[in-house]
């Protein structure tokens, strides 16, 4: 059992480092987009605008990969019990 609590500890762990970079990745993107379009919009009112508009984006974004690893959290051990169940039994089958 101490195995497969281990596994389940590791996917986890890897799930919520690859959430975290899409993140900052997002985060990175949508401040490149601002920085690299700021001098395309007509006038100081459509940039506060875009601005605005891409702060809801990365707030609401991030607001959902965080429940998200909020609800892994709470359920991982039968998410990723049986995610591993399943992943034993096709490598059974196969060899």
């Amino acid at each position: 059992m101490a195995d497969l609590s281990q596994r389940i500890e590791a996917m986890h762990k890897r799930d919520v480092q690859v959430a975290w970079a899409f993140v900052v990745g997002l985060w990175c993107a949508i401040i490149f987009v601002a920085y690299a379009t700021w001098d395309l919009a007509p006038n100081g009112q459509a940039r506060i605008l875009l601005m605005i508009a891409g702060a809801i984006v990365l707030l609401f974004n991030t607001a959902a990969i965080l429940a998200m690893l909020r609800h892994y959290r709470e359920d991982r051990d039968f998410m990723y019990g049986l995610d591993i169940k399943f992943s034993d039994e096709a490598k059974g089958r196969k060899g």
